[in-house]
């Protein structure tokens, strides 16, 4: 392997989009990474871009983010069972993610209930999705759900082996509120974060999760509170809201109006930087490759929240919330983006007005690490206008 840094260079740039909700839109016409980290951004002029390695014009497109999936159901490799799916994961690479957050891998055949198999199927689902990256994919898995009979020194063998996550509270056997914020502290004190399910049942074997719970249980992430799939009455969702100070996270699998609702309430608690995104998907209701782009054109269109505020719900709010490497523009972090533009003959004078009105963008690159993992998305509209490798 060369010693050479790798210096990636994306140049003519139409929009670069940061992540924050303080600035979401950069002026920058040009972004510089080297080996897999972003280093600089702003106008070609005054930048230093002899020597790449890579060299990308990105023709007059959008610049964002990869876009961060917070709630998905992953098994084992790039299939689930519960959908029959192959490839899943590559196939939502193409809708512009490019990390991935497991809520539990739930829907594994024979999934052990006890404390010693829920340790072991952690541990496992934590090692094969860092040992293999469909596309390039970054999964972040193994987050295994609240057991009976667990242990503080559970939790404490779980992180030392690399386990980061707790699946959704009360799909497990733990369905008190008292033992659920037990467990959360000791898996807390050891660095994993954790997600409770919110709303009604959804598999056999979960129950009714209510506003008193998810305050009592104390996660970090108050998994759909849109419901996955039937919300909480109104009232309920606006108590989270308004005394939670953990990741509010609407999905796609879940209710849209009060998906709404939650957005409309965070509005006007300004807690906007509280609220992230999700599919909980796969699941019952299927795969949702554009899943998170369709959540960024609804919330927008429908919530009236410009299209670059609404991209921030679903790249830089879930790395700050989530503690990533990705999802911002800043120096240092991960040089995971997407490129796309106004999609062809879609309404709006622009890729963000035409979002605002409820349309997907094309997906024209996808970029992970500095490495360029997938040109034009074979599953969005086509773009206006593709960026193209020069060199």
């Amino acid at each position: 392997m060369s010693d050479t840094p790798q210096k990636l260079v994306i140049r003519n740039i139409g929009l670069m989009l940061s992540g924050k909700l303080e600035e979401p839109i950069l002026d920058a016409d040009c972004l510089i990474a080297i080996d897999g980290r972003i280093t600089e951004w702003g106008r070609e002029k005054d930048m230093d871009t002899e020597g790449a390695t890579t060299l990308i014009d990105a023709n007059g497109t959008t610049l964002a983010p990869g876009l961060i999936d917070s709630h998905v159901h992953p098994v084992v490799g790039d299939y689930t069972p519960r959908q029959q799916q192959l490839h899943w994961i590559d196939s939502t690479l193409h809708g512009g993610v490019t990390t991935m957050i497991s809520a539990g891998e739930v829907h594994m055949p024979g999934r052990p209930n006890d404390p010693v198999g829920t340790k072991a199927m952690a541990i496992a689902a934590q090692r094969w999705y860092e040992n293999l990256r469909p596309s390039g994919m970054k999964v972040h898995a193994g987050a295994p759900l609240l057991q009976q009979g667990l242990e503080e020194e559970d939790f404490r063998e779980m992180a030392a082996a690399g386990v980061r996550l707790i699946g959704e509270v009360g799909l497990g056997t733990v369905k008190d509120g008292k033992t659920a914020n037990k467990m959360i502290g000791w898996a807390r004190k050891y660095g994993m974060q954790s997600t409770i399910h919110t709303g009604g049942p959804s598999i056999p074997g979960s129950g009714l999760i209510d506003a008193d719970m998810v305050l009592e249980t104390g996660t970090d992430v108050v998994g759909h509170i849109n419901g996955g799939h039937s919300a909480l009455p109104d009232d309920q969702i606006v108590c989270i809201c308004e005394n939670c100070a953990a990741a509010l996270e609407i999905v796609h699998n879940g209710n849209e109006r009060a998906a709404l609702l939650t957005l409309n309430t965070a509005r006007e608690l300004n807690k906007l930087d509280q609220l992230i995104l999700g599919t909980d998907g796969p699941a019952g209701s299927g795969v949702q490759p554009l899943g998170i782009l369709r959540m960024v054109a609804m919330l927008s269109a429908l919530g009236n929240v410009p299209a670059e505020i609404a991209f921030c719900f679903a790249n830089g709010n879930t790395a700050r919330r989530r503690e990533l490497d990705c999802g911002l523009i800043e120096v240092g972090r991960a040089a995971d983006f997407v490129l796309m533009d106004q999609a062809q003959h879609a309404p709006g004078k622009h890729m963000l007005e035409s979002v605002q009105l409820g349309n997907l963008p094309g997906v024209g690159m996808i970029i992970i690490d500095g490495v360029v993992r997938s040109e034009r998305s074979r599953n969005t509209p086509p773009a206006t206008r593709l960026p193209q490798v020069v060199g």
